[in-house]
């Protein structure tokens, strides 16, 4: 495009890709059982149908992020996208677990490539506090309505279609957004030519990959097994090793010194409690609306719309709070809130509980959540120098998706931990090892084994099974969303001591002849 960018447009192209990659975070959660029956998949390969993604995600977004800010993070964001909706497209047709594992590998390449950029450049055009605030507070909302929002796209697909439909429609999707972006979206880049550095790229994403393929395999190896130990020991000395090289190197990928800077580090500690608690929230709260409530996958993701919405509104409106009334407040405030929603469902959760009190509880959970996240990343991108917005919204990315990854550990080991000892506890003693085995997995595992029952005229052990299981879901669902308040406690603690009000002014570099610099003047 020639003359001035339209910053409407702008942000359009920006957030709808965005929007693109949030979706997927959960979108594919609702087909696993499709695909077990469909595709014949084990326990084991629906998780690395998730996994795979991820991992490759984490270990590659710092190394995207740096190269972005090299070569230019328009070009990266429309490789991304491309990388990312074919993978995708081809992989509705896969014919085996093992192919759809890989497709999802390469849609984490994907998305690593695509998600740094979208931030980066949205600094890099509003470059005034009160336009960067707004423009990241609608970042923040468009990815907290797209997460909520992927159950309900994913439940339709699959009621209406087959799963390979809730691949095969990012393929199309994402090439619209391609047009989008290079139409509207100016090139960005740091003007200043830096070399790379080989070293850093590896130790960062040799360090990411390492402890998120720890945590993920933590809950089955066991949290103090040998293999738990040493991975997370070999992510601790790879994450010297960076540090050092980091600090040695005239021209890091990573300015390490960065972390020095409360309005960087704890706003991004911030972040990661924050993201620790969402998708813990999710992971139990889709349990509870699909097996306790018994809830479609289409009707849960419905009955989960009071959580996107309000964290759409609290991220838009806690950046603007935050201008005004300083981001410690903001932040504090909204990690309070979380922990009040996760103490207030430990307290009254139950399977007859009236949905209108759910959705209550929900709608303050979201809007704590807004006003968390949102400020915290306009504090970061605020901090970290201009000539590396791509590196530092690669940090705020990961620091998301490591705190993800470890709600889901954390809270689902205590969670499964509770619920088959409770479940001990409250078996029928006449069931056989048989039946109290698979249904020892979960409760969606203990309801068939019921069902079963229940089909073969033993209506009144496969009652006893169903209270059972309820119950000790219940007493898992409660104890774990009492861990949960506890670490958003800590994060509303961390925020009030260490996050400074306002992040630091952003120098302004002259833009290069015919390109669009991070912070010129549009």
């Amino acid at each position: 495009m020639t003359g001035p960018p339209s910053k409407p447009l702008v942000l359009t192209a920006l957030l709808t890709a965005s929007f693109v990659i949030n979706l997927d975070t959960t979108l594919v959660n609702v087909a696993l059982p499709t695909l077990t029956r469909e595709l014949g998949a084990t326990t084991a390969q629906l998780q690395w149908v998730v996994d795979a993604y991820n991992l490759v995600f984490a270990a590659l977004l710092l190394t995207c992020g740096s190269l972005s800010d090299r070569y230019g993070r328009k070009g990266m964001l429309v490789a991304g996208l491309v990388v990312f909706g074919l993978a995708s497209f081809v992989g509705g047709y896969a014919m085996s677990p093992s192919e759809l594992i890989a497709a999802r590998a390469v849609m984490g390449l994907g998305a690593a490539m695509t998600f740094p950029a979208t931030l980066s450049l949205l600094t890099g055009v509003f470059t005034t506090r009160n336009e960067r605030a707004l423009a990241i507070g609608l970042w923040g909302a468009t990815g907290g309505a797209a997460i909520a929002l992927g159950p309900i796209v994913g439940g339709y697909l699959l009621e209406h279609y087959s799963w390979s439909s809730v691949f095969y429609t990012l393929g199309p999707v994402s090439l619209g957004v391609i047009a989008l972006v290079a139409w509207f979206v100016p090139r960005s880049k740091d003007p200043v030519p830096h070399r790379l550095d080989p070293l850093g790229l590896v130790l960062s994403g040799g360090f990411m990959a390492l402890l998120v393929y720890t945590i993920i395999e933590a809950p089955d190896r066991g949290w103090t097994s040998a293999p738990s130990l040493l991975g997370f020991g070999g992510a601790v000395l790879v994450l010297i090793a960076f540090i050092i090289s980091e600090r040695r190197t005239d021209q890091p990928m990573l300015d390490v010194r960065l972390f020095r800077d409360m309005r960087f580090s704890a706003a991004s500690a911030a972040v990661t409690i924050s993201f620790f608690t969402l998708f813990g929230f999710i992971f139990l709260m889709t349990q509870f609306f699909q097996f306790v409530r018994t809830y479609s996958p289409l009707s849960t993701g419905v009955h989960l719309l009071p959580v996107a919405v309000s964290v759409a509104i609290g991220s838009t409106v806690g950046t603007r709070l935050a201008v005004r009334l300083g981001t410690k407040s903001v932040v504090t405030a909204g990690a309070a809130l979380q922990a009040i929603f996760y103490f207030w469902v430990a307290s009254d959760i139950t399977p007859t509980l009236s949905y209108g009190i759910i959705a209550i509880q929900m709608v303050v959970y979201g809007l704590g959540m807004g006003l968390t996240t949102a400020p915290a990343t306009e504090s970061i991108m605020g901090a970290v120098g201009i000539n590396q917005a791509g590196v530092g919204s690669a940090v705020n990315d990961s620091t998301r998706l490591l705190g993800g990854t470890l709600g889901v550990a954390v809270i689902g080991s205590v969670y499964a931990s509770l619920y088959d000892s409770r479940l001990t506890h409250f078996l029928p003693a006449t069931l056989p090892h048989t039946l109290t085995a698979p249904a020892h997995q979960s409760i969606g595992a203990a309801y068939a084994v019921a069902d079963r029952l229940t089909t073969s005229g033993q209506s009144g052990p496969a009652d006893a099974l169903r209270h059972a299981a309820t119950n000790a879901f219940d007493h898992g669902l409660a104890i774990g969303c009492v861990v949960a308040g506890a670490v958003a406690v800590a994060g509303a603690l961390l925020a009030a001591a260490f996050l400074p009000a306002q992040p630091a002014p952003q120098r302004e570099p002259a833009a290069e002849p015919g390109e669009l610099a991070d912070t010129a003047t549009h």
